[in-house]
């Protein structure tokens, strides 16, 4: 079983990966905010495991076998955020270090009653779909609303978790993952105005915090992760 370090390698290499290319291990080093010599150490332990396929000079891949690490690292995660919200009272900026803290240590049985108090749940609190219990991969192919133009109109699916303040700045302009969003003006420089069904005003967001917030058009369903977030 791989260690708690080890889950966390393997989760950033297929947080990273796109495609088949391998991961730059300068990306891995950036991800985990330790040194790219740090990393490639690591990676020869986790290759001699079976876990990583390393090329020289080009970066890593996950094998089959590590990729189902991965999966059962990020359901955890996911699942541990869900019932932190929806079970203890923690804000959805509060979750996402408590859920790496305690993604390692939780056993199969644990997974399974979490899975079942919250009704085999389809993604966390952020919007992001959780592995399903056979570790089949759910992310959904949605882009980031940055990518869109003005006068498209749009449904919020996913945002990214890491940043509190980001959180806490989406929370209070009232986009959630299910929100509707309507683009009424692009900046030269970048700045996204939107207005949602859920305020009165205008929302201004620089081109950063756009590009963390996932969506799709409006012919697509929304949304079901059973999560109704309000800031």
């Amino acid at each position: 079983m791989p260690s708690a370090k080890a889950e966390d390698y393997i989760k950033a290499v297929y947080q990273l990966q796109d495609g088949d290319e391998p991961v730059a291990t300068s990306d891995v080093a950036d991800a985990l905010g330790v040194t790219a010599p740090t990393v490639t150490a690591t990676m020869k332990r986790l290759q001699e495991q079976g876990l990583v396929e390393r090329e020289e000079y080009k970066g890593v891949r996950l094998t089959a076998e590590g990729e189902l690490v991965a999966l059962e690292t990020i359901r955890h995660h996911r699942l541990l955020e869900l019932f932190l919200t929806e079970h203890l009272g923690y804000d959805w900026t509060e979750v996402h270090d408590e859920a790496d803290q305690l993604e390692h240590h939780i056993s199969e049985r644990l997974e399974t009653e979490l899975a079942a108090v919250l009704e085999n749940p389809s993604a966390d609190p952020h919007g992001a779909p959780i592995p399903t219990e056979d570790l089949e991969p759910t992310d959904a192919d949605d882009d980031p609303l940055s990518e869109y133009d003005e006068g498209e109109t749009v449904i919020v699916t996913q945002v990214a978790d890491s940043d509190a303040e980001v959180l806490d700045y989406l929370a209070d302009a009232g986009i959630t993952p299910g929100t509707r969003l309507d683009i009424t003006e692009i900046a030269p420089f970048g700045m996204l105005t939107v207005a949602s069904d859920d305020a009165d005003d205008t929302v201004s967001l620089p081109k950063e915090i756009a590009t963390a917030i996932r969506v799709r058009d409006t012919d697509s369903e929304a949304p079901d992760n059973g999560m109704t977030l309000t800031s």
